[in-house]
């Protein structure tokens, strides 16, 4: 009987060693952007408004990122694709608007300026690694 309601629980959670270090990534980047974004708004507003607001959506976006690809389930596949499609729609949107238009971003970066650029490009590798792992976890 244990074993039912196991296999019935982890079927919807992810339980690969890569799948956990994807999630813990975005707990990480959670964490950071949105506490970096928080102590930029309560400081420094008037420096660059946009750019500080930008970080904490996309902290609140790995937030829900993290959420979504840990519980896994169809309602939670779905929120972590649409998540993930955004979170990927606004690194790219912001990267061009920062490389393009470099004078509104001059040591006022957000996240996702310049593709990720200050954190390594993981901000861009992200929702693409999981776009990818929720496609092959929807196959399964």
């Amino acid at each position: 009987m244990a074993s039912i309601g196991n296999a019935k629980r982890t079927e919807n959670r992810p339980s690969m060693g890569a799948a956990r270090v994807l999630i813990a990534i975005y707990a990480i980047f959670a964490l950071a952007a949105t506490v970096r974004s928080g102590y930029q708004l309560l400081t420094a507003f008037n420096k660059s408004p946009v750019n500080y607001s930008l970080s904490l959506v996309s902290g609140l976006v790995y937030i829900l990122a993290t959420i979504a690809l840990a519980k896994g389930g169809a309602i939670w596949n779905s929120i972590a694709l649409a998540t993930l499609r955004f979170e990927l729609a606004g690194v790219l949107l912001v990267g061009l608007y920062s490389v393009f238009v470099p004078v509104a971003n001059v040591k006022l970066t957000s996240v996702w300026s310049d593709f990720g650029m200050y954190y390594g490009f993981v901000p861009l590798a992200l929702p693409v690694i999981g776009l990818i792992w929720l496609g092959k976890r929807g196959r399964r």
